[in-house]
């Protein structure tokens, strides 16, 4: 008797299906995906019990003929392709004729479909894989798809099916795939005869909204870049909007879901100097390139591609992102776009008295209560009562001299005197638009204030205080002399091939390990590119010169935090890879630390230094160095108007 025979065509399916079909979630995205194929523009989801029990789509497509529907549940067949050339450029999202068979072959499965100019629609069921003659039905144009009982007949793939709330779970993060993949088509998604959402036809940036929260939307960076007829566009996060989850991260493949790991070593290389620790960035990113270029037939869940040309798409992502999160700074975007999250997380943690305040009864109470004041800003007059002469002229004079251009100003940070050059004119006209009624008329935008203001104070040595016209700004002065110094390095790195230094009119020597005196001899040759000058005298480090932007920085703590790092680095090799690390280093332990006192120069010069430097709405490990509190925010904070 021969060993080797040919399997039936039921258990072949079967066999197929546990590669296919995983889990309800999968079945689903066949069938939607059939959905899209066929132009539908609404697409109706119902499911029971997770999927497990009933799963049911409904389109509005193009429907097929009698003859299609009795060959659509038959193996390997597709409308999709017909040779080898069609598979190598396909563009369709299901191409391979498994999905509907191997659906059939483990469940009880309804098929009724009908094309606009016909008078009926066509209808088969299948259980088992054994599949009936075709009959007339009742249908609108368009296709219905219903699965009862997946895996009713192999018991093994059923147990290890999940909870039908777990099972919902994956089912429903697989419609938002494709819905956020196609705004341009209407989803309706119900769970035991409740509704879960109805998405319209909606632009991108709506349907992100929908799907992913109104949050993201305002805390994201709009990308669109083609070069080569290769296109990348969509919306990513602010590093300061990260959720630490990966469940954010969407990259479709000509409107394909993939999980790539080219993509996403280039988008974790455009963060890796703005993210917060182990934070993950929030994405949607779309790809557009010609089928000819990717490979889709990989696997059959369809969710992992190959690129004929990786380096390219990886140099695409990176240089688009990178070039994106350059560009966060005051000059052109928020720090954070959630102030009212903030400030809520605040109140959260007030006593339960204050708390009781800011309740919704409360606010009630205090709107309905015949004895309630007007409110605040109904009630302020159209002018507050100027400064008196005095008053006026000490401010005045104060602001003279703190914009006065001085070359011989030394802050500490090394800004050039023209940017923080200033005009009386300029002066006069933001301390009367100060003072001007911010609620009977729109505030005026002088385009001569910057965008961070003007500094008021220091709070307790840590924090700037700044006034704008119509907000508070709040700077955390580590965190942006950081960035300030950072950006600086390396661009004078990338431009002049070395740091500019400052020889110090005395060295400065301490006692060294034997580690740290071998490290120096190592790499002190190298250091000297990165304004560094040190060397080993006896048993102790001498250090003779350090970057010029750090002159002011504890030099022992700050060479001893450098030579940690490079104790971690194999040879002398690695360093070009680990430049930004070392330069994050210097810049972090170089800059101006907490409790330390700035004159008002100062205080301004870092905020110009912040406007115009990039990536400067957070640190080199992605904290927020400013956040704006608007006078709105400030008037709900303090229950003005209420």
């Amino acid at each position: 008797m021969n060993k080797i025979h040919l399997l039936p065509d039921h258990l072949i399916n079967q066999i197929a299906a546990g590669e296919v079909i995983e889990r309800p979630a999968n079945a689903l995205k066949e069938i939607i995906e059939n959905s899209l194929d066929a132009k539908a523009t609404s697409i109706d989801i119902q499911l029971e019990a997770g999927g497990i029990k009933r799963l049911c789509v409904t389109d509005n497509g193009v429907g097929m003929n009698e003859e299609d529907v009795c060959l659509a549940l038959r193996r390997h067949a597709t409308s999709k392709i017909r040779s080898l050339e069609d598979l190598e450029k396909v563009v369709s999202m299901g191409f391979r004729g498994e999905g509907l068979a191997s659906i059939a072959s483990v469940s009880r499965l309804t098929l009724t479909s009908r094309q606009a100019n016909t008078k009926h629609a066509t209808q088969v069921y299948a259980e088992d894989g054994k599949q009936s003659s075709a009959k007339a039905a009742a249908h609108a144009p368009g296709t219905t798809v219903e699965v009862v009982e997946l895996f009713f007949n192999t018991p093994a793939r059923r147990q290890f099916l999940k909870s039908a709330s777990t099972e919902f779970a994956h089912c429903r993060s697989m419609v938002e795939r494709l819905a956020l993949a196609n705004p341009e088509v209407a989803f309706k998604l119900t769970h035991n005869n409740k509704i879960i959402f109805s998405l319209p036809t909606q632009s991108l940036l709506e349907r992100c909204g929908a799907i992913m929260d109104e949050g993201f939307v305002a805390a994201s960076l709009s990308v669109d870049e083609t070069i080569n007829g290769i296109r990348l566009h969509g919306m990513i996060a602010k590093p300061t909007f990260t959720q630490g989850k990966t469940n954010q991260q969407f990259i479709f493949v000509n409107s394909r879901f993939v999980r790539d790991k080219v993509i996403m070593h280039a988008v974790k290389q455009a963060y890796k100097d703005v993210l917060h620790m182990a934070q993950t960035p929030v994405f949607v990113l779309f790809l557009t390139l010609p089928s000819s270029e990717v490979d889709a037939n990989i696997h059959p869940t369809k969710t992992e591609v190959r690129f004929r040309h990786s380096q390219a798409i990886h140099q695409l992502v990176f240089h688009t992102l990178n070039k994106c999160l350059a560009s966060t700074n005051a000059a052109h975007t928020e720090s954070i776009s959630q102030p009212t999250k903030a400030l809520n997380d605040i109140m959260h943690k007030q006593p339960d008295s204050v708390q009781r305040l800011f309740s919704d009864s409360t606010y009630s109470q205090v709107k309905t209560s015949s004895q309630s004041p007007a409110p605040y800003r109904m009630s302020r007059q159209t002018f507050q009562s100027s400064l008196g002469l005095k008053e006026t002229q000490n401010a005045l004079n104060t602001y003279a001299q703190l914009y006065h251009k001085d070359e011989n100003i030394d802050t500490g940070l090394r800004v050039e005197g023209n940017k923080i050059d200033h005009d009386l004119d300029n002066l006069e006209r933001f301390m009367g638009i100060t003072q001007l009624d911010m609620a009977e008329s729109e505030i005026v935008k002088d385009p001569s204030i910057p965008p961070l203001g003007y500094a008021i104070a220091q709070l307790l040595d840590i924090y700037i205080l700044a006034q704008t016209v119509d907000a508070l700004i709040l700077v955390d002065m580590h965190a942006a002399a950081e960035r300030v110094n950072y950006e600086k390095m390396k661009q004078q790195r990338q431009s002049n091939g070395q740091v500019s230094s400052q020889v110090l009119l005395i060295p400065v020597s301490f006692a060294g390990s034997n580690e740290e005196l071998a490290i120096v001899e190592e790499f002190s040759n190298t250091l000297k590119g990165y304004g560094l000058d040190i060397s080993t005298q006896n048993e102790n480090i001498v250090v003779k010169s350090i970057p010029a932007m750090l002159i002011k920085s504890d030099i022992k703590n700050l060479v001893l935090k450098i030579l940690t790092d490079l104790s971690e680095l194999e040879t002398s090799n690695i360093i070009p890879e680990q430049e930004n690390r070392i330069l994050s280093t210097m810049a972090c332990h170089g800059s101006v630390r907490a409790g330390r006192k700035l004159t008002l120069p100062e205080m301004n010069a870092l905020l110009r230094d912040m406007e115009v430097t990039e990536r400067a709405n957070q640190c080199n490990h992605g904290r927020p160095t400013w956040i704006k509190l608007r006078l709105e925010d400030l008037d709900t904070l303090f229950l003005r108007g209420q």
